[in-house]
């Protein structure tokens, strides 16, 4: 195959035979006859394919062209379609990075995956190397059993381990948004550290809910129109859709509390200010009690005690007294 954007372009593919696999290199030409062999199950994946490599594939295989528009168009979201010869399917694989992308501010990587079922085959369609298909291909390789099922147990599989890196990233985020919920009350800590990390998992999750959020309509639509109706396997779609339904609960809620710590976050700031205003509102009066006392008695006219050892002692009674009854009143009222 061909090498667009300077990204070796790469086939591979496996072939099953009553549950054994029977073949492990699958050549271009042999993907239309192993595809409507009913005898066979079939994975074949195309990383990055050229536009006119994968038009080629999908005629051998009889299907219509707009198949090739949806696996390479972009910017497409998480779905699945029901045509007439095939299903077409696009989900996001997700995991986070150990540092942040400086670009995007986010630890976040989103790994797309666009998938052709046939009743015997699955044909899947990579952009790039990044996601990796190595823990779906071992789990094909041990389910020997489920693979007698045909394409529906490679979907299965497939979108299980997906679903499972969900959880395994929510499930980081969630523990980072607790630390950040013992960083909030702490004194002096939520500095510009602090609200950078929150604005960047803020938008982790939002891209995280785009990816996870449509798994339902995914998954309800693969298990709406499998061809294989075996009881076994209904149940293995049924328990992937609720763990759809709980990671997609998951990721609302921590968008719910990732929003609580924010909005928790201004009101505690405001808070805070609020105090030190009224500190230092309580301070500025007991300065005022000497600067008064003092610019009295430093008048240039006679009062009592002027120019005596009198006037000097009162001064300093008078602001002692003055200062002693301000400070005891604001500390009674939580001023100081």
């Amino acid at each position: 195959m061909s090498e667009p954007d300077g990204v070796a372009s790469r086939l591979t593919g496996m072939m099953w035979r009553d549950g054994h696999i029977v073949k492990e290199d699958i050549a271009l030409g042999e993907i239309a006859s192993l595809a409507h062999d009913p005898t066979c199950v079939v994975w074949v994946d195309l990383l990055n394919p050229a536009p006119a490599d994968l038009a080629s594939i999908v005629a051998e295989l009889g299907l219509p062209p707009t198949a090739t528009e949806d696996a390479i168009a972009p910017h497409e979201r998480a779905k699945v379609i029901r045509h007439e010869s095939h299903l077409f399917f696009t989900v996001y694989s997700a995991s986070l990075a150990d540092v942040p992308d400086p670009e995007r501010r986010g630890r976040l990587r989103t790994h797309r995956l666009s998938g052709i079922v046939l009743p015997e085959a699955l044909v899947t369609i990579r952009i790039d190397e990044r996601l990796d298909l190595a823990p779906i291909v071992a789990r094909w390789t041990e389910d020997r059993h489920l693979v007698k099922h045909g394409s529906a147990t490679l979907v299965y599989d497939l979108m299980d381990v997906i679903v499972d890196g969900h959880f395994e990233t929510i499930q980081e985020l969630d523990d980072e948004i607790e630390s950040l919920e013992d960083v909030l009350f702490e004194e002096r800590r939520t500095d510009q550290h602090f609200q950078r990390r929150v604005y960047m998992l803020r938008k982790d999750l939002v891209e995280l809910r785009r990816a996870v959020l449509p798994m339902r309509e995914v998954v309800n639509g693969l298990l709406r129109h499998q061809e294989s109706q075996e009881a076994e396997l209904e149940a293995w779609y049924d328990d992937l859709y609720d763990h759809v339904l709980r990671a997609s609960e998951w990721t609302e809620s921590l968008r719910d509390m990732i929003t609580s710590l924010f909005e928790t976050n201004l009101s505690l700031q405001d808070a805070r200010l609020n105090t030190i205003m009224k500190k230092l509102a309580g301070w500025a009066a007991i300065i005022a009690v000497p600067t008064a006392i003092t610019g009295w008695f430093g008048q240039n006219v006679p009062y009592p005690g002027f120019q005596e050892p009198l006037g000097l002692w009162l001064s300093v009674a008078l602001t002692a007294v003055g200062v002693l009854v301000l400070y005891l009143l604001f500390k009674q009222r939580d001023w100081l």
